[in-house]
């Protein structure tokens, strides 16, 4: 593993860029479609101490199989690697025949592949909990294998709101979670990551060794290279008062200004969201909130528990609840909090930053989404932002946008027959809130398929500063999460 301390390659600024990079960016790439009967297949089994598994093997399907059924991970074969050296041979491999490379460990960040060899990091499943305040993680770890190891030491990590996501995948996308308005982003809390980066050399990112990288990877959702382990900070937090109220749909308005209202007072100890849902009706939801339209507020506040009670009383008092789940609860079930599927399905999703959120886009909101509009989107979310999200980290990242007081997301059915209404539904949805959208969004709500998509995910400093990064790490122009930066200086 490389231990040496580099400068920034592509300047200390967005415009700078080092001559190694100007270079690069002006060379032609290999072509991304190399037929599979064309790969010497068989020399990269006998150079990794994992499994290649071709698609007419068994295990090619659950290996490929995404969270989001209805992304097609379709790659010319899989590596399931044992050790981060493998990653290396991977990728190298990959750079010496001009074939891009993709990376899923859970499937939730899952991308199309096609023509592309898939790293497959479940097996890279180390976890250490260190007493005094840290962990350090292996690329095929999820979130709630670290909540509960953690607690054991009363110790919490700040996962996000499925904690059955990958923690590498959601971390170098930021990660917006429970309690971020009072701790931030999970990428704040990062001391290093290790990271195979495009030209095969496993290095050693932080502050201090690899200082552009450690900047890059904390937001760049994967363009940089293939993480194989991070280190990042824990907090001493054993319970939070928090949990979710739900409503009828009849109550839909009156709850979604109440809570407009009420959270614009918020201090930053609260963080808080408010979804409309149509959940499917199955056992194993509650029967008051099952096969039917709700409306659910989440709360999460992490400091005393009397006065988490006192702020969150007037949204007890908007309608009679449905349920109300909010009460001290141990800080490993955070899930709770926002109750997402540990099932994948087909999916389709919407996503924007809003601007603001005064009555008039409450009362859009509803008449798009709410009772009698024919809605089709399961989940219709608004997130609050600001507080320690706003603020910032201590060390500047590739995380943009920070300043966006709320989120707005949907995420509706994307099953043949219905994944077209769905998507027109999403569309007019973002239309009718565009008089209070910001047109920009968050990395890990997005796909980042189209340019449109990825423009409005970085700052045009943060995407040029990505592209110059890219095209110094990544000589050949073969992470496929890189396309967009590779485009964009092309474009």
């Amino acid at each position: 593993m490389s231990t040496t301390t580099s400068t920034d390659p592509a300047g200390t600024g967005a415009d700078g860029a080092g001559d190694r990079a100007t270079v690069i960016a002006k060379a032609s790439h290999p072509s991304r479609h190399v037929p599979s009967d064309r790969l010497p297949l068989d020399e990269l089994a006998t150079r990794v101490t994992g499994r290649l598994v071709r698609p007419e093997d068994a295990a090619y399907d659950d290996l490929t199989l995404p969270f989001n059924l209805a992304i097609p991970v379709r790659p010319l074969a899989v590596v399931e690697v044992a050790t981060p050296e493998d990653v290396v041979e991977a990728v190298r491999f990959a750079g010496r025949h001009g074939v891009e490379i993709g990376v899923q460990a859970t499937g939730h960040g899952a991308r199309t592949v096609d023509g592309a060899i898939l790293v497959h990091t479940s097996r890279l499943d180390e976890l250490t909990i260190h007493p005094e305040g840290w962990a350090r993680v292996g690329a095929g770890v999820r979130w709630q294998r670290v909540l509960d190891e953690a607690a054991l030491h009363g110790l919490a990590a700040l996962a996000g709101s499925a904690p059955g996501v990958g923690v590498v995948g959601y971390t170098t996308g930021g990660g917006f979670g429970p309690v971020a308005r009072t701790h931030g982003l999970a990428s704040d809390h990062v001391r290093a990551f290790e990271v195979v980066t495009g030209d095969g050399v496993l290095r050693r990112a932080t502050a201090d060794e690899h200082p552009d990288l450690f900047w890059a990877l904390r937001g760049g959702k994967g363009a940089l290279g293939i993480v194989t382990a991070v280190e990042f900070d824990l907090l001493p937090i054993s319970t939070i008062y928090g949990g979710a109220i739900w409503f009828d749909a009849a109550d839909t308005a009156d709850v979604l200004e109440a809570w407009r209202t009420w959270s614009e007072g918020l201090p930053s100890s609260a963080t808080t969201s408010v979804a409309i849902k149509q959940l499917p009706d199955v056992p194993e939801l509650p029967a008051p909130i099952a096969g039917r339209m709700t409306i659910s507020v989440r709360f999460a506040w992490t400091g005393d528990v009397e006065a988490g009670r006192e702020v969150f009383a007037p949204m007890r008092s908007v309608a009679t609840a449905l349920i109300d789940g909010v009460d001290v609860m141990p800080y490993a079930a955070l899930g709770a909090i926002h109750m997402d599927p540990p099932q994948g399905m087909p999916a389709t999703e919407a996503h924007v930053l809003l601007d603001s959120l005064p009555r008039e886009a409450v009362d859009a909101l509803v008449a798009l989404v709410g009772p009698g509009s024919g809605s089709p989107q399961v989940v219709v979310e608004v997130r609050q932002l600001g507080g320690a999200v706003a603020a910032g980290a201590a060390l500047a990242s590739a995380v943009s946008h920070r300043t966006a007081p709320y989120s707005l997301f949907a995420v509706g059915v994307g099953l043949p027959g219905v994944v077209e209404q769905t998507r027109e539904h999403a569309a007019w949805m973002l239309e009718g809130m565009a008089p209070w959208s910001s047109g920009r969004r968050l990395v890990n709500f997005t796909q980042t398929e189209t340019l449109e998509e990825v423009n409005a995910v970085y700052d045009p400093q943060t995407r040029t500063r990505l592209a110059q990064l890219a095209a110094y790490y990544d000589p050949h122009g073969i992470i496929s999460a890189a396309w967009h930066l590779r485009a964009s200086r092309r474009g």
